[in-house]
C-alpha cells in the first residue's frame, strides 16, 4: 500500500488520553453505580478499586502488541498475526459487533440525563448523533480527536470538581466508615462482593480501544502504553472517589432506584446553586461523558473492518480511503449499524452481553503475548513489553474467563453465537480468500513442524514504517560509517577491537569498552548477507544514533574467525536502543543493498572509501556531483550547511573537498570546489534533480 493510501499518524498522547478516558466514563460512572451498590453496600468503591487492578493484565499485553505491531484493527490485527486468520475473524468482526452495540447503548444512555430538562425521544435522538459522529470521523482523526479531547476535557474536569465539593460537603472525616443504612460493609457476603467487582469491571473495558488506532499514533512506543496508563489512573481515582461520594451523599434506597445517580448526588450539594446551575454542569459532564464513548466508538470501531478487508477477510471495498484520509466505507457501515442496533434491538440488554465478548477478546489477547513471544520471531521487537511474563498473562486469562462465568448463562450464550457466527464467516467467506498463518506456527516449528516466513516479513516493514518517521535515515548511516580496506596480513577478533577502537576515536567516539563488551567473542553473531557479506548488529545505551564500521579483506588478507572464514567483508554496526527494531530496519536495508544485482561486483572494484560507500547507498536515495553541477547549490556557495536551502527530505550528508571525504556538519561552510553527497527520498531527490538539471 502507498504511503498516500496509509493511515496519517496525526494522533498524539492527549489524543490516546482523550480517547481512552472517553470510552470509560459513561454508563460505569453515570447510570450503574446504584445497580452495584444494591449488590453490595457500602463496599462498592473498592468494587471499582479493585476492577482498576484486574483490567492491567489486559492493558499492558494490549500496550505490547500495540508497540510491536501498531496497525489499524487492533485487536483483530493481534489475533490475526499471533494466531491466523481464523482467530482474527473472531476478534475483528466479535469486536465489531461488541462496539457497536457498546457505542450504540452509550448515545441511548445520554437520554437518561438529557430527560432531566428535556423531553426527547431517546431512540430518535441517539440515530441523529450517531449521524453527527460518523460525519466528524469521515471528514477527518484530526477532527474526531479534536472534539474527543474537548468532551474529556470538560467531563474531566468537571467529575473532579465533584469529588472535590462532594468531600467538601461530606468531610473526610470518617469517609471510609460504613453508612449504616447499606447494612455491613460487605452487603451480600464476599460472594455478592465478587460478583459486583465482575459487573463493574466492564466499565474499564474502554481503555483498550484506542489499540485499533495505534496505526495513527506518532511515536506509539511512547504514547501508547503511556497514555492507556494516565487513562487507567484518572478513572481508577474518579470512578472510587465518585462511588464513595455517592454512597456519603445519597440515602441507600434512592441511590438503588437512581438512573441519574451524579446528578441527584450533585443536587443534594450543590443545589442551592443560583439557576440550579451545578446540576446543570453534571448533566453536560454525562452529556459530554456518553458522546464522547459514542464517538471513539465509532472511530474504534470501523478500523476493524478497514483492517480485516486489507487482509481479503471482508469485502475489498471497507478498505478504501476517503479524500479525508479516513475509511470512508467502513465508518459509514460501522454508522449504518449503529442505526439498524437502536433500531431493531433492546440496546441496553444486548450491550450489557456484548461486555462478555470483550472480556473473551482480553483473555485471547493475553494468550496473543504468549504465543508471539514463544515463537521467538527476531522482528518481533514491542517498544513496551509487559511485565512478569507469563504470570501476568496467565492471570488475565484466568480473570477473563472468570468474569464471563460470573456474568451469567445469557452472557456465555451471547459469547458463543457470536464466536460460532464469525467462524462460520471466515469458512464460507475468508478461508478461500487467505493463505496466511499466524505466529503459533513458528512454535510448531520449534516443535518440528512448519513456520509462515511471511509474518517476519511483515514484521520487517512494521519496524520500517515505526522508525521511518525518525531523523535516522539508512543513507545518513552510511555516510558516516567507517570504511576500511585491508590488502594484507592475518586480523583476529582483538585486533579488529582495536581497529574500532582507534576508528571511533576520530569519528564516533564510543568508548573502547562499548566496542569489547558488545562485540566480545560471546556476543559476536555474524550473521551473512550473502556469500562472502557478514553482519553483526547490537543495540546499547551508550550510542545516541546508530554507527557502522564496515571492513573488506583483500585476497591476502586472512580472517581467524571460525564464523566468518570465507568473509571478504564485515560489518559492525551498533544502534540505541530506542526506537526499537531500529537494529533490524539497518540490517534489512544493509541485505536489501548487498544482494541487489552486481553488488559484488561493484563492491570488490571500489578503489576508493568514497567508492565503497556510494556501493552501500541505494541508488534511488542518493546524489553525487559537483557543486557547480547543483545551481541551486551554486547560488549558495559560502553558506554554512545549516543555511542551505534544499528540498524537505534531503540532506547534504558528504563533502569531497581537496582529495578527503568528510561528514557534512551544520558548521560546515560550502565551497565552490566541493563535490557532494545528497541524500533524501526518491520522489524529493527526482524533482531536485529535474529542477538542477544533474545528470547522474
Amino acid at each position: 500500500m502507498s504511503d498516500a493510501q496509509k493511515l496519517k499518524k496525526n494522533l498524539t498522547l492527549f489524543d490516546v488520553y482523550a480517547m481512552s478516558t472517553g470510552a470509560m466514563f459513561s454508563s460505569g460512572l453515570f447510570l450503574l453505580p446504584g445497580i452495584a451498590a444494591s449488590y453490595t453496600g457500602n463496599s462498592v468503591y473498592l468494587a471499582y478499586l479493585l476492577a482498576g487492578f484486574l483490567i492491567l493484565p489486559a492493558m499492558y499485553c494490549m500496550a505490547e502488541l500495540s508497540t510491536a505491531m501498531p496497525k489499524a484493527g487492533g485487536t483483530y490485527y493481534f489475533l490475526d498475526r499471533a494466531m491466523g486468520p481464523l482467530m482474527g475473524t473472531i476478534g475483528g468482526l466479535g469486536s465489531w459487533v461488541a462496539v457497536v452495540f457498546k457505542s450504540a447503548f452509550a448515545l441511548v444512555g445520554m437520554g437518561a440525563y438529557l430527560g432531566i430538562y428535556l423531553d426527547l425521544p431517546f431512540t430518535i435522538t441517539a440515530i441523529i448523533l450517531t449521524l453527527a459522529f460518523g460525519a466528524i470521523n469521515i471528514f477527518g482523526a484530526k477532527e474526531t480527536t479534536f472534539l474527543q479531547r474537548i468532551l474529556v476535557t470538560t467531563l474531566v474536569v468537571i467529575l473532579v470538581g465533584f469529588c472535590f465539593l462532594g468531600f467538601k460537603s461530606t468531610g473526610l472525616s470518617g469517609t471510609f466508615a460504613p453508612v449504616e443504612g447499606h447494612g455491613p460493609f460487605f452487603k451480600s457476603g464476599l460472594i455478592g462482593f465478587v460478583s459486583t467487582i465482575g459487573l463493574v469491571f466492564v466499565s474499564y473495558a474502554g481503555l483498550t480501544k484506542v489499540a485499533s488506532v495505534a496505526e495513527e499514533v506518532q511515536n506509539p512506543d511512547r504514547n501508547i502504553p503511556l497514555g492507556m496508563t494516565l487513562s487507567l489512573i484518572t478513572a481508577t481515582i474518579i470512578y472510587t472517589l465518585g462511588t464513595l461520594i455517592l454512597i456519603k451523599i445519597l440515602e441507600p434506597q434512592a441511590l438503588y432506584d437512581s438512573l441519574t445517580p451524579i446528578a441527584d448526588a450533585g443536587r443534594v450539594f450543590m443545589g442551592d446553586w443560583p439557576f440550579d446551575i451545578g446540576v446543570m454542569l453534571i448533566v453536560v459532564a454525562a452529556i459530554a461523558a456518553f458522546a464522547s464513548t459514542g464517538n471513539a466508538g465509532i472511530m474504534s470501531a470501523s478500523r476493524y473492518p478497514y483492517a480485516m478487508a486489507k487482509d481479503k477477510l471482508v469485502p475489498e471495498k471497507l478498505s478504501g480511503l476517503g479524500k479525508y484520509g479516513t475509511p470512508t466505507i467502513s465508518i459509514i457501515a460501522t454508522v449504518f449499524a449503529m442505526i439498524a442496533v437502536l433500531a431493531l434491538f433492546d440496546v441496553a440488554s444486548v450491550a450489557k452481553l456484548a461486555s462478555a465478548f470483550q472480556l473473551l477478546l482480553f483473555g485471547l489477547v493475553c494468550v496473543a503475548v504468549i504465543v508471539m513471544r514463544e515463537s521467538r520471531i527476531v522482528s518481533y521487537k514491542p517498544g513496551f513489553k509487559a511485565p512478569f511474563y507469563p504470570w501476568l498473562q496467565i492471570i488475565g486469562i484466568l480473570i477473563s474467563f472468570w468474569l464471563i462465568i460470573e456474568m451469567g448463562i445469557l452472557a456465555i450464550a451471547f459469547t458463543g453465537m457470536v464466536t460460532i457466527g464469525c467462524v462460520l464467516w471466515y469458512q464460507f467467506y475468508g478461508a478461500k480468500r487467505t493463505e496466511r498463518r499466524g505466529a503459533i506456527f513458528h512454535i510448531h516449528q520449534r516443535l518440528g513442524q512448519q513456520q509462515y516466513e511471511g509474518l517476519e516479513r511483515e514484521l520487517m516493514t512494521i519496524i520500517h514504517d515505526r522508525t521511518q518517521a525518525e531523523n535516522l535515515s539508512y543513507e545518513a548511516v552510511i555516510a558516516r560509517s567507517v570504511m576500511m580496506d585491508f590488502r594484507y596480513g592475518m586480523y583476529d577478533l582483538a585486533q579488529l577491537h582495536d581497529i574500532m577502537i582507534e576508528q571511533s576515536d576520530t569519528h564516533f567516539q564510543i568508548e573502547a569498552d562499548v566496542i569489547h563488551r558488545k562485540f566480545s567473542e560471546e556476543n559476536l553473531q555474524l550473521r551473512p548477507i550473502t556469500k562472502g557479506v557478514f553482519i553483526t548488529y547490537q543495540s546499547t545505551a551508550d550510542v545516541t544514533q546508530p554507527e557502522l564500521f564496515v571492513m573488506r579483506f583483500g585476497p591476502q588478507a586472512k580472517l581467524n574467525l571460525p564464523q566468518a572464514q570465507e568473509a571478504h567483508t564485515l560489518m559492525f554496526l551498533l544502534t540505541p536502543h530506542k526506537p526499537v527494531g531500529l537494529d533490524l530496519r539497518l540490517a534489512g536495508h544493509l541485505a536489501e543493498v548487498v544482494q541487489s544485482d552486481h553488488f559484488e561486483t561493484r563492491w570488490l572494484a571500489a578503489k576508493t572509501d568514497k567508492d565503497m560507500n556510494e556501493v552501500l547507498m541505494r541508488d534511488d536515495h542518493f546524489l553525487h556531483g559537483p557543486v557547480s553541477s547543483f545551481p541551486a547549490l551554486a547560488s549558495q556557495v559560502g553558506k554554512k550547511i545549516s543555511e542551505v536551502e534544499i528540498a524537505d527530505s534531503c540532506l547534504i550528508a558528504l563533502i569531497e573537498r581537496g582529495g578527503k571525504v568528510m561528514a557534512a556538519t551544520p558548521d560546515t561552510q560550502l565551497l565552490a570546489g566541493d563535490e557532494v553527497a545528497i541524500i533524501g527520498e526518491p520522489e524529493d531527490l527526482t524533482r531536485l534533480q529535474r529542477k538542477l538539471k544533474v545528470g547522474g
